[in-house]
């Protein structure tokens, strides 16, 4: 009888510890949200020179439709927890989810590039908020017996949406048009709506938070980080500090992160506790997560330009290549918290990092004969090290710092992936441009049309192309000259992966700063 008794006791507990259908759905909304907003980006990517072509935009000028999304993006996820906590989360997600969609809709109807660039802005403020509030809907939905699902399916989301994206941006604009790469949001958003109003309930909401808003905090974030984005994004086409207009914008950003420091002194609830940076496993993390952005990002952008200028791709080809990186990542997360349950997270944060590091020096054999097989074991390595890296920092970021802090914390680490991106482009830019100049000089000086092995190769040549008509001897010249061109550009990209394999390898000792996960403890994301 006492055992039956006993039997009974212990079966009560977990079955109030199960999730309702409700907050699966919740789960869920959150989920297509945070994948919603991590694709727009990649998926617009993809599409970008055709987009350029019809709104009527220069190379230089369409760089703007990607920019203006990543900066209102980057301003929006460390305000999210404060939308929340002002508006009610069902509130603030449907607003966000019906903007998306508003938005979303002018992009895709955009004739001209102003119209464009409005649409991206409202799109990277509704989409960056989208991120963040998927893991405070997993973290106050779900018991704990059952967060570490629905983080997995959140972390399998957020990788899978940069790494679909080209594919998906490359199939619509080579066989549809550009314009469904907007328009797919709506029937989603559609969706995302219903599952909002099914699985979050009403909460009234505050609105005289605004008028005791930390104002001079929400400045300092948004001239803070929308100037420093922007120098990052436009710098080397400026060429950096000769520009006025970086010199200006480096001036906001100085002037609106002194403004958020104040807002951390005089604010009586600052908008977002810069302290948990002082942490010091989260400042680890922190500018770990900075070094896994430069390379998601990063990688994601040199291997479509590489198989673009070298090998002929189009960008529905490069879209599988890329694909490849999902694969790992796929199979790995439904095993992942169990691993931060069993296996230190230095160790599988430091194992992640050494992928990504491993990954870069392998992409460093490239020839001018490479194709989408030579990125093959990179594109795995890199699968498995966002596995590994992206969640356990995720979780090592959550457990140093106190509950209370969790949504700040969530916000900056948010923060850092996107920042990192934008550093990791900036990057490649100025060195693209200065490496493939110098590589160009040291080939053009040794291969001179004067030089014994040019003037081999002019002969042989020339006599190749002798009676096909027009001055064989112009064009062997100006097929050396393209020939060169494209070896200093593949020597160009093997020194940028060698660049990104270091920057990786110099955060690796960050992970010895972490503090190991509590035992037994549930792991959640925030």
């Amino acid at each position: 009888m006492s055992s039956t008794s006993a039997s009974a006791g212990d079966a009560a507990p977990q079955a109030v510890q199960k999730a309702d259908a409700g907050a699966w759905l919740a789960v869920a909304a959150g989920t297509i949200g945070s994948f919603m907003a991590t694709l727009d980006i990649s998926i617009v990517n993809a599409a970008l020179p055709t987009i350029q072509g019809e709104v009527g935009a220069s190379g230089t000028e369409g760089t703007w439709i990607s920019t203006a999304y990543l900066v209102s993006e980057i301003i929006m996820i460390p305000l999210t927890g404060w939308f929340v906590r002002t508006l009610g989360l069902r509130n603030f997600l449907v607003i966000c989810a019906v903007m998306f969609t508003a938005f979303s809709v002018m992009c895709g109807l955009s004739t001209s590039l102003p119209m464009m660039i409005i649409g991206r802005i409202g799109q990277g403020f509704a989409g960056g908020a989208l991120i963040p509030t998927a893991l405070t809907i997993v973290a106050t939905r779900l018991p704990p017996a059952q967060q570490t699902m629905g983080t997995a399916l959140f972390g399998m989301t957020v990788i899978m949406g940069p790494v679909i994206g080209p594919l998906l941006g490359g199939w619509l604009t080579e066989n549809v048009s550009w314009h469904y790469a907007f328009f797919l949001n709506v029937p989603v958003c559609i969706g995302l709506l219903a599952l909002l109003l099914l699985g979050l309930q009403h909460e009234k909401a505050h609105w005289a938070g605004l008028l005791d808003a930390d104002w001079l905090g929400i400045f300092g974030l948004t001239a803070g980080l929308g100037g420093l984005t922007v120098v990052l994004e436009e710098g080397q086409r400026e060429r950096w500090f000769e520009s006025e207009f970086i010199l200006w914008l480096s001036g906001l950003a100085a002037v609106g992160f002194a403004a958020l420091l104040l807002s951390q002194v005089f604010s009586r609830e600052p908008v977002i506790q810069l302290k948990v940076l002082l942490n010091r496993s989260f400042g680890a993390v922190f500018f770990m997560m900075l070094a896994v952005g430069m390379i998601l990002f990063g990688v994601m952008y040199m291997i479509p330009q590489f198989l673009a200028m070298v090998s002929g791709y189009n960008t529905e080809q490069s879209g599988y290549v890329l694909l490849l990186q999902g694969l790992p990542t796929v199979l790995l997360m439904p095993f992942m918290p169990k691993l931060l349950e069993t296996v230190d997270v230095r160790i599988l944060v430091i194992g992640g990092l050494l992928c990504f590091g491993i990954a870069c020096f392998i992409n460093m054999d490239l020839t001018s004969t490479s194709v989408g097989s030579s990125f093959v074991a990179g594109q795995l390595l890199q699968g498995v090290g966002l596995a590994l890296a992206m969640m356990s920092l995720n979780q090592a970021a959550i457990s140093s710092v106190p509950k209370e802090l969790a949504g700040d914390a969530s916000g900056l680490f948010n923060a850092a992936r996107n920042l990192g991106g934008s550093i990791g482009l900036a990057l490649i830019s100025t060195f693209q441009d200065r490496r493939l100049t110098y590589h160009t000089q040291v080939l053009g000086s040794s291969t001179t049309a004067n030089s014994p092995m040019g003037q081999d190769f002019l002969q042989q040549i020339t006599g190749a192309l002798h009676g096909s008509g027009g001055d064989a001897a112009m064009q062997a010249i100006g097929a050396l000259a393209r020939i060169t061109q494209v070896q200093a550009l593949v020597m160009t990209y093997n020194d940028l992966f060698w660049i990104f394999g270091v920057i990786v390898g110099c955060s690796i000792p960050l992970a010895f700063l972490l503090k190991p996960l509590p035992k037994g403890a549930h792991l959640a994301m925030h």
